[in-house]
């Protein structure tokens, strides 16, 4: 498969609903980008463990970035009744960036609160590329992706060692697993002629063809 290679993001926003959401959606990208800074914005699990848990595991997934992190105390499943929180958070963040490169969850998730968030990502972010990572559920909402990162066998390995390192509280969920992880990337990998690859959504992107 012919790929475009786009110039080093050295600025990125992630954004995610909940704690977990953006290493189990984007975590290998995250580890393969090696960013300069990294500006994230976690929705939910503010002033609990699952915060101290998110903290830990952003700083081992963007281990050579300047990391800020900013994590809400939304209830999880209640954004919409915290929508005005969740964008002006949204709204202060892109006053204080212009990232090159933006990782958010995907607007066809059947969460409330993934796919609330996704929708007030462009009303902040209008002139921005946004990557839709996908996270695997019992919704059976996984949709087909059509942009795809290819990932090397040791970063899948290191991203599921990571999130199992990471996320305790999360261990005893069904969808928690080695399988469910690799396996994910693994069929994304097939879709790309790769073995393993994180896959996403975009909407909407310019390419410039003269190299200008």
């Amino acid at each position: 498969m012919k790929a475009l290679t786009p110039a080093r993001a050295e600025r990125i926003v992630a954004l995610g609903a909940h704690c977990d959401d953006l290493a189990i959606g984007a975590g290998a990208t995250l580890l393969t980008l090696g960013a300069r800074r990294v500006d994230a914005l976690v929705l939910s699990g503010g002033g609990t463990a699952r915060e101290d848990e998110e903290r830990a595991a952003l700083k081992a997934f963007c281990p050579e970035a300047d990391l800020h992190m900013t994590i809400l105390d939304i209830p999880d499943g209640r954004l919409p009744s915290h929508w005005e929180k969740a964008k002006n958070a949204l709204e202060e963040l892109r006053a204080a960036t212009d990232p090159d490169l933006i990782l958010a969850p995907w607007a066809g998730d059947a969460h409330q609160d993934h796919r609330g968030l996704a929708t007030l990502v462009p009303t902040a972010f209008r002139d921005h590329l946004t990557l839709g990572y996908e996270i695997a559920k019992w919704d059976g909402d996984m949709g087909r992706p059509n942009a795809y990162h290819p990932i090397p066998d040791t970063l899948a390995e290191r991203k599921v060692d990571l999130l199992h390192q990471h996320y305790p509280s999360q261990v005893h969920r069904s969808w928690f697993d080695r399988e469910a992880f690799l396996g994910l990337m693994r069929v994304r990998g097939i879709e790309c002629n790769s073995r393993y690859a994180e896959a996403f959504h975009v909407n909407k992107l310019t390419i410039d063809l003269a190299g200008g």
